[in-house]
């Protein structure tokens, strides 16, 4: 294992073999928020008056361990609501991120107008229909720990069941391997999930590899709101920010404070 990342993909493949054999297909699609319509993550982030803000609940993280293990999740729901993000995203990694299931079950009976992005490492179809039976509006799909194939057939499950699909990619080679990439939502993650180290300079590069008709996302590292307003100059739209907000005593406040200083 040569970094992170293979190690979380590989754990994770075992963790989800595990419950696939625990956990039937037909039960999550028998479960009550199956049957809810999923809020569009594409129309959250581009309508009228949005702050384009997709903010993360994440208690840790690989590189810097623990970052906020008091802030419960009804709280800062209900803080980020209040603070008009666009959407949430919530981390459901237990193992490397400290995160359940459960965040985004609860988050999903506080916030019912704002989607709901469940934030893991997808590697089998079953998580896939598991965000549905749990409340998500929105999965992530990472470029980096996907075959183009699985990016393809994984994407277009996800669509079928009516949730919005944000595709990660850090280099022109992953967004290489998305396939009709006309529409779709594409996520630049400036930090590299291999080092951990976070560069916007690279992100902002490849952003004009990517066709004007994506919805184009910055995810990472985002600390300012000055940096959001030069990222918009450069086609962003939409901007995931966690660990900025997380890692003060209260994060709904401190993302209230950041969306302000953007008006």
């Amino acid at each position: 294992m040569n970094n992170i990342l293979e190690q979380i993909v590989a754990f994770k493949k075992q963790e989800v073999a595990k419950i696939k054999q625990e956990v039937s297909l037909e039960k999550l699609v028998k479960s009550p928020a199956f049957k809810r319509t999923p809020l569009s993550l594409a129309t959250a982030i581009t309508e009228k008056g949005s702050t384009g803000i997709i903010a993360e609940y994440k208690r840790q993280s690989p590189s810097k361990g623990i970052i906020n293990d008091t802030s419960t999740i009804q709280e800062v729901t209900q803080g980020y609501l209040d603070a008009n993000v666009a959407a949430q995203s919530i981390l459901t990694d237990t193992r490397y991120f400290g995160g359940t299931m459960v965040d985004l079950m609860t988050a999903r009976t506080i916030n019912t107008v704002r989607p709901i992005l469940r934030k893991d490492f997808v590697v089998d179809a079953f998580q896939i229909v598991e965000a549905k039976a749990i409340g998500a509006d929105a999965v992530l799909l990472i470029a980096a720990c996907l075959t183009k194939e699985e990016l393809k057939n994984y994407g277009k499950l996800a669509t079928d069941l009516g949730l919005s699909v944000l595709y990660e990619i850090h280099s022109k080679e992953e967004l290489d391997k998305i396939s009709d990439v006309d529409g779709k939502i594409i996520g630049i993650n400036n930090r590299n999930l291999k080092t951990f180290k976070v560069d916007l300079e690279h992100s902002i590069a490849l952003a004009a590899e990517i066709p004007d008709t994506c919805i184009k996302i910055s995810e990472s590292g985002i600390s300012d709101p000055k940096i959001i307003t030069g990222l918009k100059e450069f086609g962003f739209e939409g901007f995931l920010i966690g660990e900025n907000f997380m890692k003060t005593d209260n994060p709904g406040l401190a993302c209230k404070q950041f969306i302000d200083q953007l008006r």
